[in-house]
């Protein structure tokens, strides 16, 4: 399973789902469901994710598993 610090990391940079969702392309509602581990992004979106937020990609995402 993949899991992720994405929403302790958004929050120390003051930015909302949709701040994030909107920079890198997706919808809040995607954004959203990565965050609460219901949705594994693809790569791409992955190292979006972690280039916007200006961390390692295994900063924000890891694998766990079950």
């Amino acid at each position: 399973m993949i899991r992720n610090r994405l929403r302790e990391l958004r929050a120390e940079r003051g930015l909302t789902q949709q701040d994030v969702a909107s920079r890198i392309g997706v919808s809040r509602q995607t954004l959203n469901a990565i965050e609460g581990g219901k949705y594994s992004p693809s790569l791409e979106v992955a190292f979006l994710i972690a280039a916007m937020l200006q961390v390692a990609l295994d900063r924000v995402f890891w694998f766990e598993a079950e």
